[in-house]
């Protein structure tokens, strides 16, 4: 039995396909436990793995720029959280560190940690390099900003690990460049988290209504209300049965729910994409995937996320979706700047429902991607992938 420590960073899509990882092997006789923020501590104790809470998280938070990433860009770049990160690293004297492609504070470090290592990538890591490394660049801006020095390029930081694991089909992602031959992509790892139970549906299982499922982003960095609530405007009143997930990050009190929405905190989604003629989501990969797996098509509203616009123009390349304007569109529009108002984007909505319940094409296009998916088992292949550095 190997001891694997993982050090996580709890985003939307990030920690549901970790603990799936993790839960492959540990039923291989392995054991894993995280290091993480304060916010991932309830996650993975219900997940049934030992969490070990980086206290320092956000002890130099304040000296970082104001804004939605000013707690986030601290907890992944901080000194004190690298600092912090060695500590426990050494305490631990795990076999083997998986660490999360997007915290750089540990990524840097993990050469000296002595150990093999693994970086994660839970979305595609070719097709979007760019992004990552502008990611990277600008969580290292924030940290200089905050009067400490600049963070190695991604490249760097990904290199200098044992494996590159990326959690997408390589027949997804952009080829391979050459220096790279530590890439291993492994297939979506699609885990739902212990809150994400069955839900009985106030429809009957033979109703001819079409089904939606609408899901935003869990991280309460990417929280926007005022989306979530237009998206329910879009699609009241159409011939639709629609059933909305919070996940927390919006409370039901603060919303105006239409009268064919069940709105709940937390679902499994996929008894519900299932039976769904229809997605709308912010373009998480994870949620990507899961509906492609179900050969559901989707309208994307792009969050924050690094890959969430581009995910949107894939399923829109692919055929497989609607991409709309995302938070920063609006968000703009909102501070008086030009782009779309409120009412056109509610329409353009509605509108795009219309379109993909009236048109075969975007579910024969997306049910052409989950043969591509058919019998993937990226927990799995990510778990061989993990074991094979022991060797």
């Amino acid at each position: 039995m190997a001891k694997f420590l993982w050090l996580n960073w709890s985003g939307g899509g990030n920690l549901p396909p970790s603990l799936g990882i993790a839960r492959a092997l540990t039923e291989r006789g392995h054991r894993v436990d995280f290091a993480g923020r304060p916010e991932m501590v309830s996650r993975v104790e219900a997940a049934g793995f030992r969490p070990i809470e980086l206290t320092q998280a956000y002890a130099q938070a304040g000296r970082y720029p104001a804004g939605p990433m000013q707690r986030a860009a601290s907890y992944l770049t901080s000194p004190a959280v690298a600092d912090q990160l060695r500590d426990v690293v050494k305490a631990e004297a795990p076999d083997g560190v998986i660490v999360d492609g997007m915290f750089p504070a540990a990524l840097a470090q993990a050469k000296d940690f002595g150990k093999p290592a693994a970086v994660v990538s839970h979305t595609f890591c070719f097709r979007m390099i760019e992004r990552w490394r502008g990611t990277t660049n600008a969580l290292s801006g924030m940290r200089q900003q905050a009067g400490f020095g600049a963070l190695p390029d991604l490249d760097t930081l990904w290199r200098s690990c044992d494996r590159i694991i990326v959690t997408t089909l390589a027949e997804f992602d952009h080829a391979t460049p050459a220096g790279w031959d530590s890439v291993r992509h492994v297939g979506p790892v699609l885990e739902d988290e212990k809150v994400a139970v069955p839900i009985d549906l106030p429809w009957r299982a033979d109703d001819p209504t079409p089904l939606a499922l609408m899901s935003f982003s869990t991280a309460p960095e990417q929280r926007s209300l005022d989306k979530f609530q237009r998206t329910l405007d879009g699609l009241a009143d159409l011939p639709l049965h629609v059933v909305a997930t919070t996940a927390g990050v919006v409370d039901a009190a603060e919303l105006k729910v239409p009268r064919n929405v069940h709105l709940v905190a937390y679902a499994a989604h996929d008894p519900i994409i299932a039976r769904a003629a229809l997605v709308v989501t912010h373009g998480g990969h994870g949620t990507a995937m899961r509906a492609l797996k179900h050969g559901v098509p989707m309208i994307v509203i792009p969050g924050l996320g690094h890959d969430q616009a581009l995910i949107g123009a894939l399923m829109e390349e692919w055929g497989a979706g609607i991409a709309l304007p995302g938070d920063a569109t609006f968000g703009a529009a909102a501070g008086g700047n030009a782009g779309p108002s409120r009412e056109s984007m509610v329409e353009a909505l509605r509108v795009a429902a219309q379109k993909i319940l009236a048109t075969s094409s975007y579910r024969e296009s997306a049910q052409k991607r989950a043969a591509m998916l058919a019998g993937v088992d990226g927990a799995a292949n990510a778990a061989d992938e993990i074991e094979s550095l022991l060797s």
